[in-house]
């Protein structure tokens, strides 16, 4: 792991062109347009040094997948931030990240991610969505979240049967602590590209109808989808969320902090 601050900035300015200009092969290939797809740097098996570099080179949108890291992760970043540009006085200042949340959100996390997360990516449940409606009209803000889809059927993974999205909806329209921005899908580890883009296909198709039954608004416009193995594929099916952890901290990831995830 490098730990060298000026070789942790090279490193990953480096890491940073070769992913975006890969974004951006990709997003040419679907005849998109690269602006269009937002990165999330998915951020849990990085130190906090490289966290702030990160910053520096303009990366805001920040993703972790469990609670109690985000709380911990965020407030020390804060911090971090409010320091800097209280010495940098009127020169140039560190602006605030966007944190996503990720992984899966159990209820009784809720309240951990609420003081920072803008948006949840992985509301499976009815009883989570009600919570996250209900913490955050206790902090007076409103939170975007994506409904996360099964769309391989496995039972080993979280998400919402393909056929329950429109029931699910119903339900929670009604809830003005939240707002729904789109839907997420996580593909099988090891999938053969046919697989994958069959399961993406899947989750454009439930979008596109859900555009069509429902008056949802220009706020429903995320497909959050693809990783840092697959995330071109999922660029080609219309991603507009590509969550990107080891192809973009390579040579910079703690080797105590990973373990065997699904997620990035």
């Amino acid at each position: 792991m490098v730990t060298n601050v000026a070789t942790v900035r090279r490193k990953l300015t480096e890491n940073l062109k070769r992913v975006r200009d890969s974004i951006e092969a990709a997003a040419n290939r679907a005849r998109r347009d690269p602006r269009d797809i937002r990165l999330i740097a998915v951020t849990k098996y990085v130190d906090l040094d490289v966290i702030r570099q990160a910053l520096e080179l303009g990366l805001l949108d920040l993703g972790e997948s469990r609670a109690q890291q985000l709380n911990q992760r965020a407030g020390m970043i804060h911090e971090f931030i409010e320091r800097r540009n209280v010495l940098a006085g009127r020169g140039v200042n560190i602006s605030r990240p966007r944190w996503h949340m990720v992984g899966h959100l159990q209820r009784n996390k809720v309240k951990l991610v609420l003081p920072w997360a803008e948006m949840v990516h992985s509301v499976d449940s009815l009883r989570l969505a009600e919570d996250l409606h209900i913490q955050a009209t206790r902090l007076g803000r409103v939170v975007d979240i994506l409904l996360q889809v099964n769309t391989s059927g496995e039972k080993s993974k979280f998400g919402i049967a393909v056929g329950a999205v429109p029931h699910l909806y119903e339900h929670l329209e009604s809830w003005p602590g939240i707002r729904l921005c789109g839907l997420m899908t996580m593909a099988p580890a090891d999938c053969p590209p046919g697989e994958l883009r069959l399961y993406f296909e899947r989750l454009r198709d439930v979008f596109e109808d859900m555009r069509t039954e429902y008056k949802l608004g220009e706020h429903f416009r995320e497909l959050s989808m693809g990783m840092s193995s697959d995330y071109e594929i999922a660029i080609d099916c219309g991603a507009t969320l590509v969550r990107i952890g080891s192809s973009l901290f390579e040579g910079l990831m703690n080797p105590a902090a990973q373990e065997t995830e699904e997620d990035e």
